[in-house]
């Protein structure tokens, strides 16, 4: 496993954002680990979290495109921290963009913020996690409104590996069958699995015996 997707998954425990037992997800799966992006709340957390999807991004999908979106609302910090980062890194301008909830008729109008969207742009999606696609059917259509434009791909930081809605493919693999673009994750739930297990991290056990149990339990039911 690549350096800075180890880094990433004990950031994701240092921050917070990935912890362990029993959760109640949207679905309404029992779920024994949660993921929630809205704990990345300080400027070092929000600049190291834009390098590692500008890492996952570029080794993904490389630089051919012009525009990060992040779908309304946990998408806008994310797009806006991984194009500093993609500055950074890689000396690439890409632009960002994302959408409002409700569209806005005066000043800057519209129903975008950031850059606007013009034929022939070159679009990468950059969301937190998928598990429905909910966020990508009601933004996708907003994209494609906007004139001739290529959505090249979709980033999430974590790949849940569960069964999508449609209870026949991953989550992400549904995204891929319907829209027709790549979509890709920073780390999978195995990757996280294989490194936490039975790793001291900061002084702790993360994943012991007894979530690995729980966890191997919830993938005999929901795993893709």
């Amino acid at each position: 496993m690549e350096q800075y997707k180890q880094e990433f998954i004990e950031f994701m425990v240092e921050s917070d954002v990935l912890r362990f037992g029993e959760f109640t997800l949207k679905s309404g799966r029992k779920s024994p680990f949660f993921m929630n992006a809205g704990g990345y709340v300080t400027g070092s957390q929000l600049r190291r979290l834009g390098e590692y999807y500008a890492r996952a991004i570029h080794e993904n999908f490389g630089d051919d495109f012009d525009i990060l979106f992040g779908p309304a609302y946990k998408g806008i910090p994310l797009s806006v921290a991984t194009a500093i980062a993609y500055d950074e890194l890689y000396g690439k301008q890409i632009r960002y963009s994302s959408n409002r909830k409700e569209e806005k008729d005066h000043g800057d109008a519209g129903i975008l913020l950031g850059s606007r969207i013009k034929d022939g742009d070159r679009i990468v999606m950059i969301e937190d996690v998928t598990t429905s696609g909910k966020s990508i059917e009601e933004t996708y259509p907003i994209l494609k409104a906007q004139g001739d434009i290529t959505v090249t791909g979709l980033m999430v930081s974590l790949d849940r590996m569960e069964l999508g809605l449609g209870g026949k493919l991953p989550a992400l693999a549904e995204v891929t069958e319907k829209y027709g673009f790549e979509a890709k994750a920073i780390v999978t739930m195995a990757e996280v699995t294989e490194h936490l297990y039975n790793r001291n991290v900061h002084g702790r056990i993360v994943i012991d015996d007894g979530i690995k149990s729980s966890l191997d339990e919830y993938y005999k039911t929901y795993g893709a």
